[in-house]
């Protein structure tokens, strides 16, 4: 299998257009689609040709064995529509050189910039043990496969690094159909294993969230890249727990934690400002300085009966209403 870069580009681009069946793909769709990743991965301008792409379809087709079917002599696609290289078994070559990479990589373990890359190699190292020996796995990392619009990471990390402005089509959980605007990405974001995208929409003023599971269709957009002087993506997330930020401004809550779960709150806080007040024989009373979101009442109704909002009294009462209309459900 080759190892040009170019090649295994255009090879994962061609597979997440023949995966998406809301559209049908011509040999020139493909061609033009090709061109932009690799536009996209490193800013030059690329032409590809006929001979190349009809050249990447014959290795789709023998090295991956990808189910490649031509429709009414014109629109290719996938006879199996669950079918993806990315599902496909690594050979001996691909696991000899992932070897070689984690062997790189654990070289800079120990430096503090490299902290947060530890527990990445360390599940690297886990997955390529497992396809190389066919043994069990020894770490477990929280995953989900079956989640939709992963297959748009790469353009959208892509687009956030080349300030390229992208043309989304987009259906949120309220919506009755999708909608397709121009979108101005900063930032991708990861939540309990789901991903969002931060940007803005053209010509309004505030930074939105989309999530990646609710996104149609990712396009290139010929729109001026235009950023927003006042996201700082260091610190946008700060006051809040989950990804919904709103404009009012952060508060004090304070939580009664009961002492059979207070342990468990003291050695994995609920946010990056909590603090501890009190210690007593009935629990724990801890306070964060958090904005009042939809994620914060999640993570509170969370534990149950097993903490008590003492403040702010607005959140204890709505916390209170909730509960007793989740008890209507058990009368």
């Amino acid at each position: 299998m080759p190892r040009n870069k170019n090649a295994m580009l255009r090879y994962r681009t061609i597979d997440q257009c023949l995966k998406n069946r809301f559209r049908q793909w011509t040999l020139a769709d493909l061609m033009e689609a090709c061109a932009e990743a690799l536009y996209e991965h490193d800013g030059k301008h690329r032409e590809v040709s006929r001979r190349t792409l009809q050249s990447d379809l014959n290795v789709l087709r023998t090295e991956f064995e990808a189910p490649i079917i031509v429709v009414d002599k014109k629109y290719y696609t996938y006879e199996d529509p669950n079918f993806s290289i990315t599902k496909t078994p690594l050979n001996q070559e691909d696991l000899s050189r992932l070897n070689e990479a984690i062997d790189i990589l654990q070289q800079f373990q120990g430096f503090n910039h490299f902290r947060d890359m530890e527990a990445v190699v360390k599940k690297l190292e886990d997955k390529v043990r497992m396809a190389s020996f066919k043994k069990a796995p020894i770490i477990d990392l929280e995953k989900n496969e079956d989640l939709k619009g992963l297959h748009h990471l790469n353009r959208l990390y892509r687009a956030i690094q080349n300030r390229q402005t992208l043309q989304i089509t987009y259906q949120s959980f309220k919506a009755k159909e999708s909608r397709s605007f121009v979108f101005h990405p900063y930032l991708l974001k990861e939540y309990r294993n789901r991903w969002f995208l931060v940007g803005k929409r053209n010509r309004e003023s505030q930074v939105s969230l989309l999530a990646l599971d609710r996104m149609h269709e990712v396009e290139k957009s010929d729109h001026e890249f235009k950023p927003h002087f006042d996201f700082d993506p260091e610190s946008f997330f700060d006051e809040v727990i989950g990804v919904t930020v709103i404009g009012t401004p952060a508060e004090e809550v304070i939580l009664k934690i009961d002492r059979v779960h207070a342990p468990y709150v003291i050695t994995k806080p609920i946010h990056a400002s909590q603090e501890v007040l009190e210690e007593d024989e009935e629990g724990v009373t801890i306070s964060l300085r958090v904005k009042w979101n939809y994620e914060l009442e999640r993570e509170i109704l969370g534990f149950g009966e097993a903490v008590k909002v003492l403040a702010p009294a607005r959140l204890k009462k709505k916390i209170a209403l909730r509960l007793e209309e989740s008890l209507k459900r058990y009368q």
